[in-house]
């Protein structure tokens, strides 16, 4: 009997539990702090350079487009932050379980909107 598997993987069908989601923008943040790298580490340069470099660094973050990209930059350094410490507490069989493990993926997202949102206020 041969069985019918389908020629193609359609991902708008496949339904991820909340931990595979989570998962999923570990790797997404992770890849957009690596890629935003050059950027931050300017900004950085233009922070500690000369008093006209921080002018021009002021003067750069009244713009609301680098604000924006800076937020989406402060969420994935807590997401991907949170999302290690819990991928941490499973390597050492904390929280592997069923409940256990949808309750932390939970926890994870919450955590990390709610610190990118108390933190982007502070910083906006």
């Amino acid at each position: 009997m041969t069985k019918k598997r389908p020629k193609y993987l359609n991902l708008f069908e496949i339904k991820l539990p909340l931990a595979g989601f989570v998962s999923i923008l570990h790797r997404v943040s992770g890849a957009a702090l690596f890629l935003m790298l050059p950027l931050l580490i300017y900004l950085l340069q233009l922070s500690l350079g000369t008093p006209q470099d921080f002018a021009v660094l002021t003067s750069a973050l009244d713009n609301p487009l680098l604000k924006l990209v800076l937020l989406g930059l402060l969420w994935a350094f807590l997401h991907h932050f949170c999302m290690g410490i819990r991928i941490l507490l499973l390597d050492l069989h904390v929280g592997v379980d069923l409940a256990a493990a949808r309750t932390s993926a939970k926890l994870v997202q919450g955590v990390s909107l709610l610190l990118t949102v108390l933190l982007g206020v502070k910083l906006w």
